[in-house]
């Protein structure tokens, strides 16, 4: 009997599962390699960092996902290194769970995502928190938390002003979706809590450099969603460029503001995993570090290796640095690898786009969906039940709906933890 091929697929997000998930009943020997345990649902983090769903909620672990799939094996341990020729992965334990030194492959699927860019100000990232990964999502909560605690006993009127100053970076989606979610918290959830303060004064910015928010979205559905924002207190500020932040201010241009939490949702840096690729490889790299891949996903001269997600492009195409990307990818993949163990050939990758959603706040959303543009509480259903389709785990789709209804009706959030952390 043939032995099964081997097939290491690194990265445990949407790509990485996927690709999984779509080779669980094939002929083939998986082992998952991710140096956190779960799957984490990161469209919904910034809902971690505001208390409206709690970190179990939109994280599942990778091992209970592929219980009854006895050709998948699940490995918690990172990524050392990459030797393409004699086709194995160097690895390193997390944390005091050792792992072995290195594994080897017949295929090896790379997903390994991005990370927020500072523009080359890394120093920024000590007080700019992100809500990227579930660690710094429960990071802003605590700085978002402890902001209002402060101002209740900050006696001084201009300090706690600058305790009631929230500055989010970037206004894509998730600025956009944090921002208005800052605003609920003060306005709705916050308001009858404190006796000295009244939340409500809380000033909440959205900086972007470029003229509107939400750039990948037609300019109507743009001008919607600053509306809605506004209405809940948001000012935004567009065509503004930050150029500094430390403790206690944020610099917009040449104005400096007294801001003590500052939450950034600004440009992203592909995986350094996509810089030893290329490095590897010849491949080329863009500004953003993704890594130039093949019509069918491969690294150049290396058809047994895939690349996907936030760190590739596909040749001079960058495609949207969105879930549906790197799920599509990563089922993609798998694909391919059936199709050469049947003796078939596959197509080139082609990403069908099935439209941008994002959500203000309660009742409020935009959604540009087939050239169909939805706004309001329709694009807001929308939203919930897309987000409830794709994520993982039957038990976190039932937690997070009965959260979402709950929250409606009460205007409140149950995680409003402080979370001491550093």
């Amino acid at each position: 009997m043939a032995v099964a091929r081997r097939v290491l697929v690194v990265g445990g997000g949407f790509g990485g599962l996927q690709a999984a998930l779509a080779l669980r009943r094939a002929p083939v020997e998986v082992t998952l390699v991710d140096r956190r345990n779960f799957h984490l649902f990161q469209p919904l983090t910034y809902q971690v960092a505001t208390g409206a769903l709690g970190p179990g909620e939109i994280a599942y672990p990778l091992r209970a996902i592929f219980t009854r799939n006895r050709n998948v094996r699940v490995l918690l341990a990172e990524v050392a290194d990459f030797d393409l020729d004699a086709k194995q992965v160097q690895l390193r334990g997390v944390g005091e769970v050792p792992a072995p030194t290195s594994l080897s492959y017949d295929t090896l699927i790379v997903s390994g995502g991005s990370r927020y860019s500072y523009f080359g100000h890394d120093e920024w990232s000590e007080h700019a928190a992100e809500v990227k990964s579930l660690e710094s999502a429960l990071v802003v909560r605590s700085r978002l938390l402890s902001a209002f605690e402060a101002a209740e006993e900050e006696p001084d009127p201009a300090k706690q002003a600058a305790w009631l100053t929230f500055v989010v970076v970037g206004a894509g989606p998730t600025g956009v979706e944090m921002a208005g979610q800052i605003g609920e918290l003060a306005r709705d959830t916050l308001r009858h809590d404190f006796r000295t303060i009244d939340p409500r004064t809380a000033r909440i910015l959205l900086v972007e450099t470029a003229d509107r928010v939400l750039t990948s979205f037609p300019p109507s559905l743009s001008a919607k969603a600053a509306r809605s924002l506004e209405k809940l207190g948001v000012t935004v500020l567009t065509g503004r460029s930050v150029t500094g932040i430390d403790h206690d201010s944020v610099t917009v241009d040449e104005e400096r503001i007294s801001a003590r939490t500052v939450v950034w949702a600004a440009g992203v840096t592909a995986s350094s995993m996509a810089a030893r690729l290329a490095e590897l490889t010849g491949a080329a790299r863009d500004r953003a570090g993704r890594v130039t891949v093949e019509p069918d996903l491969t690294l150049p001269g290396h058809p047994e290796v895939f690349a996907l997600g936030d760190m590739v492009r596909l040749h001079e195409t960058v495609l949207p640095g969105v879930a549906p990307v790197a799920m599509q990818q990563g089922r993609y993949a798998a694909r391919v690898v059936r199709d050469r163990l049947a003796g078939r050939q596959t197509p080139p990758f082609h990403y069908r786009d099935k439209g941008n959603l994002a959500t203000i706040g309660r009742n409020a959303a935009v959604a540009d969906v087939k050239g169909v543009k939805l706004s309001g509480f329709l694009a807001w259903i929308t939203w919930l039940f897309v987000h409830l389709f794709y994520l993982v785990g039957f038990q976190n789709r039932i937690l997070v709906f009965i959260r979402w209804a709950v929250s409606f009706v009460t205007r409140g959030r149950g995680d409003r933890i402080i979370d001491e952390r550093p």
